[in-house]
């Protein structure tokens, strides 16, 4: 029977962009009013690894200065055509699916839900509406075709199925089918990506492409570039295919951590290829890896922390190469291309939490997407201006310490209980805080004006502190006077350093 070739990616809308909807791949670079990619934080990592595999398949650099040279319409134009040069190989559905393998149809048939983090499926509570599976269009499909690629979660997999003959990394100690590995793009916890955020997407893509120079620099990439799999699709876990896009970029761009194959209302979906994670030397340009220690650590997704609290972590490497913390190749090799060429420097940082058990990753209560867009004036990124914010956030930190001291002495000073009051008291301080974020990142600029915003920090702890802690009774109010918030230590580092 011969298969009918249907929904091709670079014609059809199924890409969500914000204020657009959905566009196709054509449209992503004939169009420079689209703004920014839709969806949730997964899927836009997912989509801007994708796209980015495109640019670097179809207009890779040789240096900066090609780079610059190229510009935003050089590089869509070259995408287009190489999208033209392709085109029958971005049909979802027919002879060659996209992404898939035909060879995983023996693999057990399960609902779409069950591999989406968002989609309440088995003894997963359900709280919202939108966790509930639905029937998908063709568009939510492609999506997920893209989303599989890294961030499928363990567990989820039917590993009963090898389709490298000899492959062992599908089996337990015992011999039998080993529970399936999340994929490059998740980690243990969920990594937090980061990527630079141009004026409009396409020069988002543009500021984030790698030079040729730039890929041998970062020294576990021998294959370069690479070939990405659309082109040449593996035969299976470990094979020679598979063995190359281990050790390309192209491979943590579109890793094919699962393999699946696509029906009507389900997928067959197994283990795909195994890369190594940051503690076995694999390093994915969008994770943030310190790897000075004696065991590497990486920077990962906190609910409780929205990504721009660790901004100074993701730029370390402003502090000098001397200093020891986390570098993210993303931000390190394309920071200055982006101060050069974008208005205002933005840094979007984006995850999902994740826990496990036995090996089977599930989406616990305190587990979730988060994301944050961070603005920074290029003309003020140096190491003088990383030092000053770097103080500043390290102050905040401890202002955020003695709100949860004060308001936990507060209630403990009338035996009282204080179920998540304090907890809940520094949640409100860092909401307050990040309406302050970007005045104090123009602060920096300069010691005395940074500093002069410490009184409106002092003013956001008092205002949380009275919130948290009420003074309608006698015994109230002496509490909530003997644990009031002293900084005036605090005010007087600022008068001592201005």
């Amino acid at each position: 029977m011969v298969l009918q070739n249907r929904f091709n990616l670079i014609d059809e809308p199924w890409i969500p962009v914000a204020d657009a909807g959905l566009v196709s791949l054509k449209d992503v670079f004939l169009r420079d009013s689209l703004r920014a990619l839709g969806g949730n934080p997964v899927q836009k990592i997912a989509m801007t690894k994708f796209l980015l595999a495109i640019a670097q398949a179809a207009a890779t650099p040789e240096n900066d200065d090609e780079w610059a040279t190229m510009g935003p319409k050089g590089l869509a134009e070259r995408c287009l055509s190489y999208l033209e040069k392709w085109h029958d190989r971005f049909f979802l559905f027919g002879e060659q699916p996209f992404l898939q393998m035909e060879g995983v149809r023996t693999a057990a048939l399960q609902s779409f839900g069950a591999v989406l983090p968002e989609i309440s499926t088995g003894n997963t509570s359900l709280l919202f509406q939108s966790q509930i599976e639905k029937k998908l269009s063709e568009a939510d499909k492609a999506l997920i075709s893209i989303q599989l690629s890294g961030f499928g979660l363990g567990g989820k997999a039917d590993n009963s199925l090898v389709l490298t003959p000899g492959y062992g990394g599908k089996r337990n100690p015992k011999g039998k089918p080993s529970v399936s590995k999340s994929g490059a793009w998740v980690g243990y916890k969920g990594y937090l990506h980061s990527f630079f955020f141009g004026d409009n997407l396409l020069k988002t893509l543009w500021v984030n492409l790698f030079s040729r120079s730039q890929i041998g620099l970062m020294s576990v990439y021998p294959s370069g570039v690479g070939t990405p799999p659309w082109e040449l699709m593996p035969e299976g876990e470990d094979c020679p295919v598979a063995k190359r896009l281990k050790l390309s970029l192209m491979g943590r761009l579109v890793p094919l951590s699962g393999f699946f194959l696509f029906e009507e209302d389900g997928l067959h979906y197994t283990e795909g290829i195994a890369y190594p994670d940051y503690k076995e030397g694999g390093v994915d340009p969008s994770v943030a890896i310190d790897d000075s220690g004696k065991d590497p650590k990486a920077l990962w997704v906190d609910p409780e922390k929205r990504p721009w609290r660790s901004i100074t972590a993701l730029l370390g490497f402003l502090a000098g190469r001397a200093s020891k913390g986390f570098d993210c190749w993303q931000l390190r090799f394309n920071l200055e291309k982006a101060s050069n060429h974008l208005k205002t420097v933005g840094i979007w940082s984006g995850g999902l939490r994740i826990s496990s058990n036995s090996g089977k990753v599930y989406i616990g209560g305190s587990d979730d997407f988060v994301e944050s867009l961070v603005e920074l004036p290029g003309n003020l990124l140096d190491k003088n201006w990383f030092a000053r914010l770097s103080l500043e956030i390290e102050e905040m930190e401890n202002l955020s310490k003695i709100v949860f001291q004060t308001v936990s002495n507060y209630f403990k000073d009338q035996r009282m209980t204080e179920p998540k009051q304090a907890k809940n008291a520094v949640q409100l301080f860092w909401q307050l805080c990040e309406q302050q974020f970007n005045e104090l990142v123009e602060a920096c600029e300069s010691s005395e004006s940074a500093k002069s915003l410490r009184p409106t920090f002092v003013r956001i702890v008092e205002k949380v502190y009275d919130l948290n802690c009420p003074r309608e009774t006698a015994r109230q109010v002496e509490a909530w006077v003997r644990n009031r918030p002293n900084l005036a230590s605090y005010l007087s580092r600022m008068k001592e350093t201005a």
